[in-house]
């Protein structure tokens, strides 16, 4: 009945509970994968599902074309702990890339008429998305082949290499928007030089700078926002993934100056700022910013990190890499990728294979070191049985 777009693993999830998850048979497995980056205080967090359950027995839905108290709490909290000062909703990452596409396209046109200014660089090898905007900005042919032609506008560069990305600039660009930390693409990191560089050809230059972190953002990096880890302010800022608490959800920060390039009636959403998902947020938010949550990330992510490089030097004739922030790693295989995530499922462990052989690492930010332990346990076992049997 389900059309088949995903290569889904056979298992149906029933419940969850903190990191675990438990399938229709009764078995119980640790997920370091959280719903794609979704689930970031676990699952059934108690503060967070008595608000969101609350909210669904007060109100539901109204649309925007009213004040919603959740939504304005959410925006304020958003405005708090970034550098913007105006917020806008909507429903997916996806969603928000295009509204962030035409955004960067107005203050264009704005700031520098009569140019035509429509061009957007983004990286290879990104992931913005799976709607054709969003898809187009993407940096991978995998997801062009046999959708083509894609929208025009976009210019995909390699990550980390500025003189490339320099010289793809011409008179009709308007931005250069970049994952910091691209996730679907293999837990790539933009270098802390890089980032900064671009801020200043985009500042030289009269272009936004637009952070994608959809993925990342959060408390994902171990920082509020992944910005702050690199310490590169970007113009406007994507979010999504953990922001609904589950629920969808995506919001662009910018400041006033930006935002006010989108007039009255040039940007609409029914759903976008859900108050079920705002306040799923508003609880997320309060959560990240207790003392010491965010430091714990740090701590725990670095433990993570070390245990896994420690697991690669063991089996380096089919490693490649290690590499990750926070609690977003990535451990490059030569080969057998998908093989040991479906063996790890078996085994109680829940992950993901992205980018070909490229394990990804998302787990939840409550996640614990004795549980952290038990993952790289299992995770050890499957990989001596796949690449020593």
């Amino acid at each position: 009945m389900i059309a088949k777009t995903f290569n889904r693993q056979p298992v149906v999830w029933q419940k969850g509970f903190g990191c675990r998850l438990t399938d229709s048979e009764g078995t119980e497995c640790l997920d370091f994968f959280s719903g794609h980056a979704v689930m970031n205080l676990g699952y059934d967090h108690p503060a967070q599902m008595a608000a969101m359950q609350a909210q669904l027995k007060s109100l539901v839905h109204t649309g925007n074309l009213y004040y919603l108290a959740p939504q304005v709490q959410l925006a304020q909290k958003l405005v708090d702990v970034t550098f913007g000062d105006k917020v806008l909703f909507a429903n997916s990452g996806a969603e928000i890339v295009e509204l962030a596409v035409k955004l960067a396209r107005k203050w264009a046109r704005r700031e520098q008429p009569p140019e035509a200014q429509y061009e957007i660089i983004t990286l290879r090898n990104s992931f913005h998305g799976r709607t054709f905007g969003a898809l187009s900005a993407t940096g991978q042919d995998k997801y062009h082949k046999g959708i083509d032609p894609m929208l025009p506008g976009f210019k995909h560069v390699p990550i980390n290499n500025f003189a490339t990305t320099a010289s793809a600039i011409t008179n009709k660009t308007c931005a250069i928007m970049v994952e910091p930390i691209q996730g679907e693409g293999g837990i790539h990191l933009g270098t802390q030089k890089y980032l900064r560089d671009l801020r200043g050809l985009c500042d030289r230059n009269r272009l936004l700078l637009i952070f994608d972190e959809i993925q990342c953002g959060l408390g994902r990096s171990g920082y509020m926002n992944a910005y702050e880890a690199f310490g590169v302010q970007p113009d406007v800022l994507l979010l999504g993934k953990p922001l609904g608490g589950g629920f969808p959800l995506s919001a662009l920060i910018t400041t006033e100056t930006i935002a006010s390039a989108l007039e009255l009636g040039e940007h609409g959403s029914t759903f976008g700022g859900n108050p079920v998902a705002a306040v799923g947020g508003v609880v997320l938010l309060g959560e990240l910013a207790k003392p010491g949550f965010l430091e714990s990330v740090r701590e725990k992510g670095a433990y993570l990190g070390e245990q896994l490089a420690i697991l690669a030097k063991t089996y380096a004739a089919n490693c490649v890499d290690v590499r990750g922030i926070g609690l977003m790693w990535g451990m490059e295989l030569k080969e057998k990728g998908p093989e040991v995530v479906r063996q790890a499922l078996a085994a109680g462990l829940v992950m993901n294979c992205t980018a070909g052989n490229v394990l990804r690492f998302l787990p939840a930010l409550i996640i614990t070191k004795q549980e952290i332990d038990e993952a790289l346990k299992i995770l050890e076992k499957v990989m001596e049985k796949v690449f020593r049997v």
